[in-house]
């Protein structure tokens, strides 16, 4: 039996949940699910431009683990956008939670001011 997916935070809500081709309606497409952890760790590495392991520290996991999210994330976009397939972001095993910046550290279950 394969591991439990280690939860992932976030700290952005997408301003929008589905994307579509225009001029097409959406009960007649196939649909791509993007989760919620592949969005937001396309927006931290790909639109705002932080490294992998920026990205690793924000959302509290590997490095590889990062890597792989972000691999997952890109295919499936790519493959709804080249094939013409809605795209849904929803789900997955995510908390959302202010981020860790300057002046910010985790402790416990709380979070507290240095």
């Amino acid at each position: 039996m394969p591991r439990s997916k280690k939860v992932r935070f976030i700290a952005h809500r997408p301003p929008a949940t589905v994307f579509k081709p225009a001029g097409l309606p959406a009960r007649g497409l196939p649909w791509a699910v993007l989760a919620l952890d592949q969005y937001e760790a396309l927006r931290l590495a790909d639109y705002i431009g932080l490294s992998q392991e920026q990205v690793a520290q924000r959302l509290r996991v590997s490095r590889p683990t990062v890597s792989r999210i972000l691999e997952v994330a890109r295919r499936t976009v790519a493959r709804a956008l080249v094939e013409g397939q809605a795209l849904a972001i929803e789900g997955g095993p995510v908390q959302f939670a202010p981020p860790l910046g300057p002046g910010r550290r985790r402790r416990g279950r709380g979070w507290a001011q240095r």
